[in-house]
């Protein structure tokens, strides 16, 4: 091991602390489901209405813009509350976050589902960006608490997957669910799971330490400040195709609402797929300095998949595929480079201000390429997914050879 490889294990190590059920130096695996639960609720809200947006744009008569712009609405209150959620979680401990978290999801998804119209909606959607600032601090500061070093990646890429799970849920059970009861009572179920979470949250985790105060970062530095780029960038591209790869196979592929939505479903498996073991991967902090770089490229091949499935259509499926298993996994070796490098008790801000940098680009992708979409221009939509994914790839890639000189000097 390097030894800044080394520093990186006994910073993280100075985050633990024993929890009650942790026993053996292993984490439980209801733990694990919590967390993982934790972050499928935080942003369920969007992939429903991804996954639901032919069945939006028809009954609220809204346009694909304001279907682009509720994202938007989300995404940004998530971004500018993020630092303050980090500081939150680092001050009162992670329990209490993580059902303030699941109760306001449960409030959100069921004000979606009762929206009268698009005003309505935004209000309701930016609700729910309460629970995406609180998600990865919180569940990350829950981790380092409470799991050795050596099981932190694999369990962290558990807990990121959990994104994508609900990403499956809400392409694959809750759009076919959609079919049967209409779009709003896929939001009411979904809201009532959420509410369920919440009463298990309440009543499994441990109890957080004494509120202590921690010094206050407002400006990233160093890793966090390359961190926070590539996540901007990262996050435009894969933004947009959450909010309008459904929408793109009904419209233009020629898909039924439910089949367009399991095309969400199937970047929301090879989502889990792709963070589960990449973030095993990246445990190893010798390993983990490329990876965010060369995921990207990857998903620059996705990207520029989904710009030819319009001739040849199977190149979709393969394309989401393609979108989980390399841009959405990236976003998961992210958030274990941020633990494994983590301040001392600084873990929830410096996880916030990541997490602000991906909101920021969730808030700005999805209305640019609605321009595109509101056109018909498809191709140039996915085409510009591809040069936000490349942006992504060389900030970190340049990051990378800066880690190796450093490393090689000192």
């Amino acid at each position: 091991m390097t030894e800044r490889a080394e520093r990186a294990e006994r910073a993280g190590e100075s985050e633990t602390r024993p929890v009650a059920g942790v026993t053996g130096g292993r984490a439980p695996s209801a733990l694990t489901a919590l967390l993982t639960c934790a972050m499928a609720f935080s942003m369920m809200q969007l992939f429903l209405l991804g996954a639901l947006g032919p069945r939006l744009v028809a009954e609220l008569d809204v346009s694909p813009t304001v279907l682009g712009l509720a994202t938007t609405v989300g995404f940004s209150t998530a971004a500018v509350l993020s630092p303050v959620g980090g500081r939150v979680v680092d001050r009162v401990g992670p329990r209490r976050c993580l059902v303030v978290l699941l109760a306001v999801a449960a409030v959100a998804l069921a004000l979606i589902g009762s929206a009268p119209g698009a005003g309505f909606l935004l209000a309701a959607v930016a609700l729910g960006g309460l629970p995406q600032a609180l998600a990865n601090p919180a569940t990350n500061k829950a981790i380092l608490a409470a799991v050795p070093p050596a099981r932190r990646g694999s369990v962290t890429g558990m807990k990121q997957s959990g994104v994508q799970l609900g990403a499956f849920a809400a392409g694959l059970p809750l759009a076919a669910l959609a079919g049967l009861t209409g779009w709003r009572g896929a939001m009411w179920t979904a809201a009532g799971a959420a509410a369920v979470a919440t009463v298990w949250a309440a009543r499994a985790l441990p109890a957080d330490p004494p509120a202590k105060s921690t010094p206050t970062v407002w400006a990233p530095r160093g890793m966090i400040a390359w961190l926070m780029v590539f996540s901007l960038l990262l996050g435009c591209g894969i933004a947009s195709v959450n909010t309008y790869l459904s929408l793109y196979g009904s419209e233009r592929l020629g898909l039924g609402p439910s089949a367009a939505g399991a095309l969400v479903a199937v970047l929301g498996v090879a989502g889990i797929a792709g963070r589960v073991g990449w973030s095993n991967i990246a445990g190893r902090p010798d390993r983990a300095d490329w990876l965010p770089g060369s995921l990207a490229v990857g998903a620059v091949a996705a990207a520029l998949m989904l710009a030819g499935s319009s001739s040849f259509r199977p190149l979709a499926w393969v394309a989401a595929v393609a979108v989980g298993v390399f841009a959405v996994a990236a976003n998961a070796v992210s958030m274990v480079l941020v633990m494994q490098r983590a301040a001392p008790g600084r873990a929830g801000q410096d996880s916030a201000l990541v997490s602000a940098g991906f909101f920021a680009g969730f808030a700005v992708g999805p209305p640019l390429f609605g321009v595109l979409a509101e056109a018909g221009r498809y191709g140039g939509g996915w085409l510009l997914v591809a040069a936000e994914f490349a942006g992504a790839g060389a900030v970190a890639l340049l990051w990378a050879v800066r880690e190796r000189r450093s490393a090689v000097r000192s």
